[in-house]
């Protein structure tokens, strides 16, 4: 048979190929939704996304007899290394994400190549999968494979699991996401507390105002980075990525879906909650024809979803270990309910990722009767 070779995929046309191959490895899955090919290729582009200003990110190749037959990128995020041993990342910890192979074979050769790419970057040890940070594509997706990803979640063929298991990875960390019939009403409990809070003259709970949407970013950023400042995995998002995911979020956010909450005229808490774009890519397809961009541009400009997806909230730490930082959530969270059915015709809700051991985001998702619908685990491995 012939050999296997791993190139990297250094010039434009590599990373297009690199990028192109996700769409033919899974043609076949009905579940796997094809993200738009311009915004991929930036993603993995230095000089297009920001990540690249703090990371090194090699590309790698397999291919038989010419024939591209799988991929993998090679991760060191600069910040991620700068924060604490204990908090998950820490120094010397590299990464790897996007694996797509045919077979076990090409997988173990693809996964040992980014590993001696990281050890010969001084790295001696691996968190991953990762596509291509903590803040995108975290884990390899172990649990609902037989549903489409909402945005900004990942989706891989089950296969990978005992692969990356055999090539000795050990679970570190699992992150879930939970599911929702939001048509329906809250349980009665949180219905009163939503109420008590709404009798406190001390709590306010406001849309995001989109005429000042970089002056209100700049507060979810402040709100973010100290809700999160102490969570396995956290890695600081620096102001140029705020400037470039904002600008990329921007047609999505709706202002009746992000809400910030302030106590005693204090912005203290925030949800961000957004449509899920999903719907209309899977339709569209990632190279859309000028039908198909009308359709997406349409759909921005008044979507009607199924499903809406809650990817970030946080409260201020100094609040968390008290009953107003559930108040605020429960707040929250109505409202949000309430508005996606009635103003784009919503029915399900996703809230997520939420590490497995966050007791707080865990109980706030069981009181409102949501269920786990994806779990996606993170390995470790020693170099």
């Amino acid at each position: 048979m012939t050999a296997i070779t791993i190139t990297p995929a250094n010039t434009k046309a590599e990373r297009a190929q690199w990028v192109d191959y996700v769409y033919v490895a899974n043609a076949g899955d009905p579940n796997f939704v094809p993200q738009l090919r311009m915004e991929e290729i930036e993603k993995v582009t230095a000089g297009g996304n920001p990540f690249h200003e703090h990371a090194d990110c090699q590309l790698l190749l397999a291919r038989r007899g010419g024939r591209i037959v799988g991929r993998i990128a090679a991760i060191i995020d600069h910040q991620a290394t700068s924060q604490p041993v204990e908090q998950g990342m820490g120094p010397g910890t590299g990464n790897w994400g996007a694996l797509e192979a045919e077979t076990q074979e090409i997988a173990n050769i693809l996964i040992a190549s980014a590993e001696d790419w990281l050890r010969v970057k001084g790295m001696h040890r691996v968190l991953a999968p990762m596509n291509l940070s903590v803040w995108e594509e975290p884990g390899l997706l172990v649990k609902g494979h037989d549903h489409p990803p909402t945005v900004m979640m990942g989706h891989q063929n089950a296969k990978f699991q005992p692969w990356i298991e055999a090539a000795g990875y050990t679970p570190a960390k699992m992150l879930n996401t939970y599911e929702l019939d939001i048509t329906q009403e809250f349980p009665p409990l949180i219905q009163r507390i939503v109420k008590s809070g709404e009798k406190n003259p001390r709590i306010n709970i406001r849309g995001v105002n989109l005429k000042e949407f970089d002056k209100e970013a700049a507060i979810i950023l402040d709100i973010l980075n100290d809700a999160w400042s102490d969570n396995w995995g956290f890695v600081p998002i620096t102001d140029s990525e705020v400037a470039y995911t904002g600008k990329k979020l921007k047609p999505l956010v709706k202002s009746d879906l992000v809400q910030i909450a302030e106590y005693d005229g204090e912005p203290v808490a925030f949800m961000m909650t957004l449509p899920d774009m999903n719907e209309i890519l899977k339709k569209i397809g990632p190279k859309p024809s000028p039908l198909g961009w009308i359709r997406l541009l349409l759909w921005i400009w008044r979507p009607k979803v199924r499903t809406m997806r809650v990817p970030l909230m946080g409260v201020r730490k100094r609040l968390q270990s008290s009953r107003m930082a559930s108040q605020l959530a429960f707040m929250m969270i109505e409202y949000i309910r309430r508005n996606s059915v009635a103003n784009y015709g919503a029915s399900r809700g996703e809230i997520g990722w939420i590490l497995d051991d966050n007791q707080g985001m865990n109980s706030i998702a069981r009181e409102i009767h949501s269920t786990v619908n994806k779990e996606y685990q993170i390995y470790q491995k020693d170099l």
